[in-house]
Protein backbone atom coordinates (compact mmCIF):
# COMPACT_ATOMS: atom_id res chain seq x y z
CA UNK A 1 0.00 0.00 0.00
CA UNK A 2 1.28 3.32 -0.87
CA UNK A 3 2.49 5.45 2.21
CA UNK A 4 1.60 9.29 2.13
CA UNK A 5 5.11 10.49 0.93
CA UNK A 6 4.98 8.37 -2.10
CA UNK A 7 5.67 4.20 -2.80
CA UNK A 8 6.78 1.97 -0.52
CA UNK A 9 9.50 -0.66 -1.28
CA UNK A 10 9.95 -3.56 0.74
CA UNK A 11 13.73 -5.93 0.42
CA UNK A 12 14.44 -8.41 2.66
CA UNK A 13 18.10 -9.74 0.94
CA UNK A 14 19.76 -11.83 2.81
CA UNK A 15 23.76 -11.80 3.39
CA UNK A 16 25.53 -13.41 0.70
CA UNK A 17 26.25 -17.18 1.33
CA UNK A 18 29.58 -16.81 -1.05
CA UNK A 19 32.39 -14.17 0.03
CA UNK A 20 34.40 -15.34 -2.82
CA UNK A 21 32.32 -13.55 -5.94
CA UNK A 22 28.82 -11.93 -6.12
CA UNK A 23 27.22 -12.57 -9.77
CA UNK A 24 26.05 -10.26 -11.48
CA UNK A 25 23.23 -11.11 -13.76
CA UNK A 26 21.48 -7.88 -15.82
CA UNK A 27 19.23 -8.29 -18.98
CA UNK A 28 18.20 -5.37 -21.49
CA UNK A 29 16.04 -5.66 -24.02
CA UNK A 30 15.62 -2.98 -26.87
CA UNK A 31 12.83 -3.07 -28.54
CA UNK A 32 11.73 0.15 -31.22
CA UNK A 33 9.83 0.56 -34.62
CA UNK A 34 11.61 1.66 -37.74
CA UNK A 35 9.11 3.79 -40.19
CA UNK A 36 9.82 4.47 -43.60
CA UNK A 37 7.27 6.65 -44.66
CA UNK A 38 6.51 8.94 -48.03
CA UNK A 39 6.53 11.90 -47.08
CA UNK A 40 6.71 14.89 -44.55
CA UNK A 41 3.03 14.95 -43.00
CA UNK A 42 3.41 11.25 -42.10
CA UNK A 43 6.88 11.76 -40.47
CA UNK A 44 5.65 14.42 -38.24
CA UNK A 45 3.19 12.15 -37.25
CA UNK A 46 4.94 9.65 -36.50
CA UNK A 47 7.46 11.53 -34.26
CA UNK A 48 4.27 13.08 -32.43
CA UNK A 49 3.44 9.30 -31.51
CA UNK A 50 6.38 8.09 -30.45
CA UNK A 51 7.11 11.21 -28.33
CA UNK A 52 4.02 10.52 -26.78
CA UNK A 53 4.05 14.28 -24.90
CA UNK A 54 7.69 13.86 -24.00
CA UNK A 55 9.71 16.79 -24.31
CA UNK A 56 12.43 17.16 -26.89
CA UNK A 57 15.47 18.88 -28.56
CA UNK A 58 16.33 18.96 -32.24
CA UNK A 59 19.91 18.52 -33.36
CA UNK A 60 20.62 18.50 -37.03
CA UNK A 61 23.58 19.65 -39.27
CA UNK A 62 23.28 23.52 -40.76
CA UNK A 63 22.43 21.89 -43.86
CA UNK A 64 19.56 19.96 -43.02
CA UNK A 65 18.32 22.69 -40.92
CA UNK A 66 17.39 24.56 -43.69
CA UNK A 67 16.20 22.06 -45.77
CA UNK A 68 13.79 20.02 -43.42
CA UNK A 69 14.00 20.88 -39.96
CA UNK A 70 11.71 23.75 -40.18
CA UNK A 71 8.33 21.67 -40.45
CA UNK A 72 9.71 19.65 -37.54
CA UNK A 73 10.48 22.09 -35.07
CA UNK A 74 7.62 24.28 -35.69
CA UNK A 75 4.99 21.33 -34.59
CA UNK A 76 6.76 20.57 -31.64
CA UNK A 77 6.74 24.30 -30.34
CA UNK A 78 3.14 24.18 -31.25
CA UNK A 79 2.73 21.90 -28.96
CA UNK A 80 4.96 22.95 -26.32
CA UNK A 81 7.27 19.84 -26.33
CA UNK A 82 10.19 21.86 -28.44
CA UNK A 83 12.93 22.30 -25.75
CA UNK A 84 15.52 23.77 -27.99
CA UNK A 85 17.68 23.39 -31.15
CA UNK A 86 20.88 23.45 -31.95
CA UNK A 87 22.70 22.72 -35.14
CA UNK A 88 26.60 20.94 -36.03
CA UNK A 89 28.46 21.86 -39.13
CA UNK A 90 27.55 19.50 -41.72
CA UNK A 91 30.62 17.27 -42.98
CA UNK A 92 32.16 14.49 -41.24
CA UNK A 93 34.85 16.62 -39.15
CA UNK A 94 32.25 17.21 -36.78
CA UNK A 95 31.99 13.78 -35.91
CA UNK A 96 34.71 14.61 -33.05
CA UNK A 97 34.67 14.27 -29.43
CA UNK A 98 34.90 18.62 -30.02
CA UNK A 99 31.54 18.48 -31.34
CA UNK A 100 30.59 15.74 -28.89
CA UNK A 101 31.57 17.87 -25.45
CA UNK A 102 29.62 21.35 -27.19
CA UNK A 103 26.67 19.63 -27.69
CA UNK A 104 26.55 17.87 -24.02
CA UNK A 105 27.28 21.68 -22.73
CA UNK A 106 24.21 22.89 -24.66
CA UNK A 107 22.48 19.73 -23.43
CA UNK A 108 22.69 21.02 -20.13
CA UNK A 109 22.32 24.69 -20.24
CA UNK A 110 18.65 23.80 -21.96
CA UNK A 111 18.26 21.99 -19.03
CA UNK A 112 17.30 18.07 -20.94
CA UNK A 113 16.11 16.01 -18.28
CA UNK A 114 15.69 11.75 -18.09
CA UNK A 115 12.89 11.06 -19.61
CA UNK A 116 13.18 14.49 -22.36
CA UNK A 117 14.23 13.28 -25.90
CA UNK A 118 16.88 13.95 -28.21
CA UNK A 119 16.00 14.24 -31.96
CA UNK A 120 18.78 13.13 -34.64
CA UNK A 121 17.69 14.72 -37.73
CA UNK A 122 20.12 14.02 -40.43
CA UNK A 123 22.62 12.00 -41.97
CA UNK A 124 25.06 9.52 -40.42
CA UNK A 125 27.18 12.19 -38.97
CA UNK A 126 24.81 13.21 -37.36
CA UNK A 127 22.86 9.81 -36.34
CA UNK A 128 26.20 8.71 -34.99
CA UNK A 129 27.46 11.74 -33.40
CA UNK A 130 23.80 12.25 -31.63
CA UNK A 131 23.47 9.08 -30.41
CA UNK A 132 27.07 8.93 -29.08
CA UNK A 133 26.15 11.94 -27.12
CA UNK A 134 22.81 10.98 -25.89
CA UNK A 135 24.59 7.54 -24.52
CA UNK A 136 26.85 9.59 -22.56
CA UNK A 137 24.45 12.33 -21.08
CA UNK A 138 23.12 11.57 -17.78
CA UNK A 139 24.20 8.53 -18.27
CA UNK A 140 21.68 7.99 -21.01
CA UNK A 141 18.56 9.74 -22.62
CA UNK A 142 16.18 8.39 -24.90
CA UNK A 143 16.89 9.54 -28.61
CA UNK A 144 15.08 9.39 -31.70
CA UNK A 145 16.99 8.76 -35.09
CA UNK A 146 15.10 10.79 -38.32
CA UNK A 147 17.82 9.76 -40.87
CA UNK A 148 17.51 12.36 -44.27
CA UNK A 149 20.66 10.56 -46.46
CA UNK A 150 20.08 7.00 -48.05
CA UNK A 151 22.80 6.53 -46.36
CA UNK A 152 21.44 6.67 -42.61
CA UNK A 153 18.32 5.34 -43.24
CA UNK A 154 19.55 1.92 -45.17
CA UNK A 155 22.84 1.93 -42.54
CA UNK A 156 23.68 4.61 -39.82
CA UNK A 157 20.30 5.17 -38.53
CA UNK A 158 19.64 1.80 -37.63
CA UNK A 159 21.29 -1.10 -35.23
CA UNK A 160 22.96 0.92 -32.32
CA UNK A 161 26.20 1.65 -32.89
CA UNK A 162 27.22 5.66 -32.39
CA UNK A 163 30.47 7.00 -32.44
CA UNK A 164 32.85 9.78 -32.75
CA UNK A 165 36.05 9.89 -34.98
CA UNK A 166 39.75 9.74 -33.76
CA UNK A 167 42.72 10.85 -35.56
CA UNK A 168 44.11 7.39 -34.48
CA UNK A 169 40.91 5.43 -35.70
CA UNK A 170 37.55 5.81 -37.19
CA UNK A 171 34.64 5.66 -34.69
CA UNK A 172 37.26 5.02 -31.81
CA UNK A 173 35.20 6.42 -28.99
CA UNK A 174 31.47 5.18 -28.90
CA UNK A 175 28.88 3.05 -26.97
CA UNK A 176 26.43 0.45 -28.28
CA UNK A 177 23.18 2.50 -27.31
CA UNK A 178 19.78 2.01 -29.24
CA UNK A 179 17.56 4.48 -30.30
CA UNK A 180 13.92 5.36 -29.47
CA UNK A 181 12.88 4.67 -32.54
CA UNK A 182 13.71 5.46 -36.25
CA UNK A 183 11.97 7.27 -38.59
CA UNK A 184 12.75 7.75 -42.52
CA UNK A 185 10.53 9.91 -44.50
CA UNK A 186 11.50 9.32 -48.03
CA UNK A 187 10.40 13.02 -49.28
CA UNK A 188 14.05 13.98 -47.22
CA UNK A 189 15.63 11.90 -50.09
CA UNK A 190 14.99 13.92 -52.99
CA UNK A 191 17.34 16.81 -51.89
CA UNK A 192 20.15 14.25 -52.00
CA UNK A 193 22.78 14.78 -54.83
CA UNK A 194 23.98 11.80 -56.82
CA UNK A 195 27.13 11.41 -54.83
CA UNK A 196 25.29 10.84 -51.76
CA UNK A 197 22.84 8.41 -52.63
CA UNK A 198 25.63 6.27 -54.10
CA UNK A 199 27.36 6.47 -50.99
CA UNK A 200 23.87 4.76 -49.59
CA UNK A 201 23.82 2.59 -51.89
CA UNK A 202 27.36 1.14 -51.46
CA UNK A 203 25.79 0.19 -47.74
CA UNK A 204 22.93 -1.84 -49.15
CA UNK A 205 25.44 -3.56 -52.06
CA UNK A 206 27.18 -4.53 -49.11
CA UNK A 207 23.98 -6.38 -47.36
CA UNK A 208 23.61 -7.96 -50.49
CA UNK A 209 26.76 -9.69 -50.93
CA UNK A 210 26.40 -10.43 -47.18
CA UNK A 211 22.82 -12.02 -46.48
CA UNK A 212 20.81 -11.50 -49.77
CA UNK A 213 21.17 -12.69 -52.99
CA UNK A 214 17.82 -11.49 -53.65
CA UNK A 215 18.61 -7.95 -52.74
CA UNK A 216 21.37 -7.76 -55.07
CA UNK A 217 19.58 -9.19 -58.05
CA UNK A 218 16.84 -6.58 -57.28
CA UNK A 219 19.81 -3.77 -57.50
CA UNK A 220 21.02 -4.96 -60.23
CA UNK A 221 17.58 -4.93 -62.24
CA UNK A 222 16.86 -1.50 -60.60
CA UNK A 223 19.77 0.32 -60.97
CA UNK A 224 19.19 3.27 -62.68
CA UNK A 225 16.10 4.32 -60.68
CA UNK A 226 17.83 3.65 -57.61
CA UNK A 227 20.75 5.90 -58.79
CA UNK A 228 18.01 8.07 -59.49
CA UNK A 229 16.10 7.78 -55.73
CA UNK A 230 12.81 6.61 -57.78
CA UNK A 231 9.73 5.30 -56.28
CA UNK A 232 8.80 2.84 -55.79
CA UNK A 233 12.18 1.20 -56.48
CA UNK A 234 13.95 3.42 -54.00
CA UNK A 235 10.98 2.95 -51.53
CA UNK A 236 11.00 -1.42 -51.38
CA UNK A 237 15.47 -0.69 -51.22
CA UNK A 238 14.92 1.31 -47.82
CA UNK A 239 12.33 -1.40 -46.42
CA UNK A 240 14.57 -4.43 -47.40
CA UNK A 241 17.56 -3.09 -46.24
CA UNK A 242 16.24 -2.11 -42.58
CA UNK A 243 14.83 -5.83 -42.21
CA UNK A 244 17.84 -7.20 -43.39
CA UNK A 245 20.37 -5.23 -41.06
CA UNK A 246 18.10 -5.69 -38.11
CA UNK A 247 18.17 -9.15 -38.13
CA UNK A 248 21.68 -9.34 -38.67
CA UNK A 249 21.79 -7.02 -35.85
CA UNK A 250 19.62 -8.84 -33.28
CA UNK A 251 21.67 -11.75 -33.34
CA UNK A 252 24.59 -9.95 -31.16
CA UNK A 253 23.53 -6.50 -31.00
CA UNK A 254 26.68 -5.61 -28.78
CA UNK A 255 29.43 -7.27 -31.22
CA UNK A 256 29.83 -9.89 -28.18
CA UNK A 257 31.78 -11.98 -30.98
CA UNK A 258 33.66 -9.79 -33.75
CA UNK A 259 33.02 -11.80 -36.39
CA UNK A 260 30.58 -9.84 -38.31
CA UNK A 261 29.52 -9.95 -41.80
CA UNK A 262 28.16 -6.35 -41.58
CA UNK A 263 31.88 -5.54 -41.69
CA UNK A 264 32.75 -6.06 -45.24
CA UNK A 265 34.43 -3.49 -46.88
CA UNK A 266 34.91 -1.41 -43.38
CA UNK A 267 38.46 -2.92 -42.79
CA UNK A 268 40.00 -1.46 -45.48
CA UNK A 269 37.17 1.77 -45.56
CA UNK A 270 38.08 3.13 -42.62
CA UNK A 271 41.50 3.20 -43.04
CA UNK A 272 41.47 5.02 -46.32
CA UNK A 273 39.20 6.91 -44.31
CA UNK A 274 41.65 7.76 -41.76
CA UNK A 275 44.72 8.59 -44.11
CA UNK A 276 42.45 10.68 -46.26
CA UNK A 277 41.52 13.21 -42.83
CA UNK A 278 37.71 12.52 -42.75
CA UNK A 279 35.73 13.92 -45.75
CA UNK A 280 37.13 14.23 -48.76
CA UNK A 281 35.88 10.44 -49.27
CA UNK A 282 32.39 9.98 -48.59
CA UNK A 283 31.70 6.74 -46.17
CA UNK A 284 29.89 4.78 -48.86
CA UNK A 285 32.99 5.43 -51.37
CA UNK A 286 35.70 4.32 -48.65
CA UNK A 287 33.62 1.05 -47.81
CA UNK A 288 32.99 0.36 -51.86
CA UNK A 289 36.70 0.47 -52.08
CA UNK A 290 37.12 -1.85 -49.06
CA UNK A 291 34.66 -4.33 -50.55
CA UNK A 292 36.44 -4.50 -53.96
CA UNK A 293 39.90 -4.87 -51.64
CA UNK A 294 38.32 -7.57 -49.85
CA UNK A 295 36.91 -9.19 -53.18
CA UNK A 296 40.60 -8.84 -54.78
CA UNK A 297 41.85 -11.06 -51.71
CA UNK A 298 39.33 -13.32 -51.89
CA UNK A 299 39.98 -13.89 -55.41
CA UNK A 300 43.97 -14.06 -54.80
CA UNK A 301 43.23 -17.06 -52.12
CA UNK A 302 40.45 -18.84 -54.29
CA UNK A 303 37.84 -18.27 -52.37
CA UNK A 304 35.20 -16.66 -55.01
CA UNK A 305 34.78 -17.61 -58.24
CA UNK A 306 35.90 -15.46 -60.71
CA UNK A 307 31.75 -14.63 -62.15
CA UNK A 308 31.03 -13.88 -58.70
CA UNK A 309 33.86 -11.68 -58.21
CA UNK A 310 33.50 -9.65 -61.48
CA UNK A 311 29.71 -9.57 -60.84
CA UNK A 312 30.16 -7.88 -57.63
CA UNK A 313 32.73 -5.17 -59.11
CA UNK A 314 30.85 -4.80 -61.90
CA UNK A 315 27.88 -3.79 -59.76
CA UNK A 316 30.11 -0.95 -57.31
CA UNK A 317 31.31 0.31 -60.95
CA UNK A 318 27.96 0.62 -62.53
CA UNK A 319 26.56 2.59 -59.55
CA UNK A 320 29.25 4.83 -59.76
CA UNK A 321 31.32 4.14 -56.61
CA UNK A 322 35.49 3.77 -56.95
CA UNK A 323 37.13 0.41 -57.43
CA UNK A 324 40.38 1.67 -57.38
CA UNK A 325 42.51 4.01 -55.52
CA UNK A 326 42.42 6.76 -58.53
CA UNK A 327 38.84 7.20 -57.96
CA UNK A 328 38.59 8.08 -54.92
CA UNK A 329 37.95 11.60 -54.03
CA UNK A 330 41.63 11.70 -51.92
CA UNK A 331 44.11 9.72 -53.35
CA UNK A 332 45.79 7.76 -50.41
CA UNK A 333 49.00 6.64 -51.19
CA UNK A 334 49.50 2.44 -50.70
CA UNK A 335 51.70 2.93 -47.58
CA UNK A 336 49.66 4.73 -46.21
CA UNK A 337 46.24 2.27 -46.39
CA UNK A 338 48.64 -0.62 -45.24
CA UNK A 339 50.04 1.60 -42.12
CA UNK A 340 46.33 2.94 -41.02
CA UNK A 341 45.35 -0.92 -41.34
CA UNK A 342 48.34 -2.05 -38.73
CA UNK A 343 47.38 0.61 -36.47
CA UNK A 344 43.39 -0.89 -36.71
CA UNK A 345 45.46 -4.24 -36.08
CA UNK A 346 47.27 -2.72 -32.90
CA UNK A 347 43.94 -0.75 -31.43
CA UNK A 348 42.33 -4.21 -31.78
CA UNK A 349 44.56 -5.89 -29.98
CA UNK A 350 46.44 -7.77 -32.74
CA UNK A 351 43.61 -9.10 -34.77
CA UNK A 352 43.06 -7.81 -38.00
CA UNK A 353 39.59 -9.32 -39.48
CA UNK A 354 38.35 -9.43 -43.12
CA UNK A 355 35.12 -10.43 -44.44
CA UNK A 356 35.90 -11.74 -47.52
CA UNK A 357 33.30 -13.20 -50.27
CA UNK A 358 32.43 -16.60 -51.23
CA UNK A 359 29.18 -16.48 -52.56
CA UNK A 360 26.48 -14.00 -52.64
CA UNK A 361 24.85 -14.29 -49.40
CA UNK A 362 27.84 -16.87 -47.81
CA UNK A 363 31.19 -14.96 -46.15
CA UNK A 364 34.58 -15.74 -44.62
CA UNK A 365 35.72 -13.90 -41.78
CA UNK A 366 39.13 -14.12 -42.31
CA UNK A 367 41.88 -13.11 -39.33
CA UNK A 368 44.80 -14.36 -41.00
CA UNK A 369 45.29 -11.32 -44.25
CA UNK A 370 48.62 -10.29 -44.29
CA UNK A 371 50.64 -7.10 -44.88
CA UNK A 372 51.49 -8.35 -48.27
CA UNK A 373 47.97 -9.57 -49.36
CA UNK A 374 46.49 -6.11 -48.47
CA UNK A 375 49.40 -4.36 -50.29
CA UNK A 376 49.01 -6.42 -53.44
CA UNK A 377 45.42 -6.19 -53.43
CA UNK A 378 45.76 -2.45 -53.84
CA UNK A 379 48.55 -2.33 -56.05
CA UNK A 380 46.64 -4.54 -58.47
CA UNK A 381 43.59 -2.06 -57.87
CA UNK A 382 45.56 0.71 -59.05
Amino acid sequence: MDSPAGYRIHDNIPLPGNLDQVDVHVTRDDDYRIHVLPDVDRAVDALLTELDGRRAVVIPDDVVADLHEGRISAELAARGQLIGRTAIRAGEKSKSLTTAFELIDWLAEVDLARRDVVIALGGGVVVDTVGFVASAYMRGVPYLNMPTTLLAQVDAGIGGKVAVDHSEAKNLVGAFYQPKAVISCLEHLRTLDTRQIRSGLAEVVKKAVIASPELFDYIEANADDLLACASPAIDVLVHAAGAIKTKLVGRDPYEIDLRRPLNFGHTTGHAVETVTNYGPVLHGEAVAFGMVVAVDVARARGLVVPEVADRITALIRRLGLPVALEELGAVPGVDDVVAALLKIRQIRDGSLRFVLPVELGATVIAEDVTEDEVRAALVRLR
